[in-house]
């Protein structure tokens, strides 16, 4: 989920008085951030808000494509050996660091050995050094356009964890990033903006790069095209959602990543401000604790699925701009197939044979939910409304999110209305809630049998065959039902009259090159 640290909060004054330099300038495209940054490290010391800003000026090997697949960015190809331990990546000709450096195969086995360096203190060590799916051996430059990875073992997510956003993309830096005793000074990056100035609390300033080389074609995701179409951009702190709100109808700010769904159907009337919503792959569904005395019952889960009308739901608590996913698969990966269209249909009357045949007598079932998120706590007041006609007694308790969380890591809870945040690969998705409950008792699914198809689907490189895997597990999902997958997240963006070239991403991060401001 998005945590958002503020080192100042801001009055509404002051957050508009602080664009007020700005506006004059005809390339500035002026962003709101909804908290201050925590760091200018790639991928240490980070939270979303951190990502939106580094992935301007750092770039990886490899980044997440529209269908969420890694595609390459920095490299120009890469080849995988037949036992699927060995990637070699070629790099891109002509491409430069901040500083006008040529981008060499030393300067990635430089940046891996700085990531894999635990003083370092990066977000994603424990996924390259055998803690994790995999351990990265070796990193060699065998000559100046190639580098080769080589892996203690097979692993289908190894190109996906490298394309991380939360990872920083594994960006490769020049070694200007740091200081003559080791410490980080700046993101010497890349990417098409550079680095200028970051006043804590106020604002993040990135100038353009003038000598970005873009691949060709259009965006994909976070590659493809990138071109800096504007001298500057300005990442303005502004936590009240109103005030940024009424920033952007005014023309003070130019873009708003991530606009409340509430906010969405008022600006939708509103002739200075545009739009750009889309699907993300965060998952939000009712998470049901298999071991309750109550719910251990599969016909009575299958009850409650039964009573769900997802077209209604889903309508109601994204005014309209969801659709339902019965799939942990999340619509936009390219894993999600005619199979993952297959859903426990809306059935009242079969609801309550089923609850009938699971011996229901009227127990109560507590719901839990939270007021943080407001499509998730929406979601439970809908769905109970829709268990309660079918005859299943179901209260809502409403919690602080943090004390939520805690009852869902220890599996304390009977039914919750649970957001889950994006994962990339099918595999990371069904991970986040399959496993032994002894060991790990947040985890929804106990199937041994599950288990090893998910870990095959960790090992195998063939799509083909990750996608019978994805298959069967879905097939085998919906026979169980550990939860009710409801819908994927939503992330709409708003922009200025003056905003071309705006889509919002996969990732609801902003994605601000291709992008540029009338006159």
């Amino acid at each position: 989920m998005r945590r958002l640290i503020q080192t100042t909060t801001l009055t509404a004054g002051l957050a508009l008085a602080m664009l007020a330099p700005v506006a004059q300038a005809g390339t500035a495209l002026r962003v709101q951030l909804p908290a201050d940054i925590r760091s200018i490290d790639p991928g240490v010391n980070r939270d979303h808000n951190t990502d939106a800003v580094v992935l301007h000026m750092v770039e990886g090997l490899v980044a997440y494509g529209e269908d969420a697949t890694p595609k390459p960015l920095l490299a120009e190809s890469v080849a995988i050996s037949e036992d699927g331990r060995s990637y070699s990546f070629t790099l891109r000709d002509g491409v430069k660091f901040h500083n006008g450096a040529p981008m060499t195969a030393a300067d990635v086995v430089w940046s891996w050995n700085r990531y894999m360096d635990p003083k370092t203190d990066w977000r994603c060590l424990s996924e390259f050094d055998g803690r994790g799916l995999v351990k990265v051996e070796s990193v060699t430059a065998t000559d100046p356009r190639t580098v080769v990875f080589r892996l203690d073992r097979p692993s289908a997510l190894f190109l996906t964890s490298l394309a991380r956003t939360d990872c920083a993309m594994t960006g490769i830096l020049h070694r200007d990033s740091v200081r003559a005793d080791g410490s980080f000074a700046r993101p010497v990056g890349t990417g098409p903006f550079k680095f200028a100035e970051w006043k804590r609390g106020e604002f993040v300033r990135l100038e353009r790069f003038a000598d970005y080389a873009a691949r060709p074609g259009k965006i994909d995701g976070l590659g493809g095209a990138k071109r800096p179409l504007v001298d500057e951009l300005r990442f303005v702190v502004i936590p009240d959602s109103a005030t940024a709100k009424a920033a952007l109808v005014s023309g003070d700010v130019d873009v708003v990543p991530d606009v409340a769904n509430a906010d969405v159907a008022e600006l939708k009337t509103e002739s200075r401000v545009k739009l750009s919503v889309v699907s993300h792959m965060g998952l939000v569904g009712l998470i049901i604790q298999t071991r309750d005395p109550v719910l251990s019952n599969v016909k009575l889960r299958r009850a409650i699925a039964a009573a769900i009308d997802k077209v209604e739901l889903v309508g109601s608590v994204t005014d309209g701009l969801g659709k339902p996913n019965g799939s942990i698969v999340p619509t936009l990966s390219a894993y999600h197939g005619k199979v993952q269209e297959q859903d426990i249909a809306h059935d009242p009357a079969a609801a309550r044979k089923l609850l009938a045949e699971a011996g229901y007598k009227g127990e109560k079932i507590v719901m839990l939910a939270n007021k943080r998120y407001p499509q998730s706590f929406n979601a439970a007041v809908v769905a109970q409304q829709m268990l309660q006609a079918v005859g299943l007694k179901v209260e809502i308790e409403v919690l602080e999110w943090a004390t939520q969380l805690d009852r869902y890591n220890k599996g304390n809870y009977q039914i919750q209305a649970f957001p889950y945040s994006g994962r990339m690969d099918p595999s990371l998705s069904f991970e986040s809630m399959t496993g032994p409950k002894d060991k790990q008792p947040r985890k929804l699914w106990d199937d041994p049998a599950v288990q090893a198809l998910l870990e095959k689907s960790m090992i195998v490189a063939d799509k083909a065959e990750r996608q019978a895997i994805f298959d069967e597990l879905h097939k085998r999902f919906l026979a169980d039902v550990p939860m009710v997958m409801l819908y994927n997240g939503i992330a709409a963006g708003g922009v200025g009259k003056r905003v071309n070239g705006y889509v919002s991403s996969l990732t609801s991060l902003p994605r601000l090159w291709e992008v540029s401001l009338a006159p």
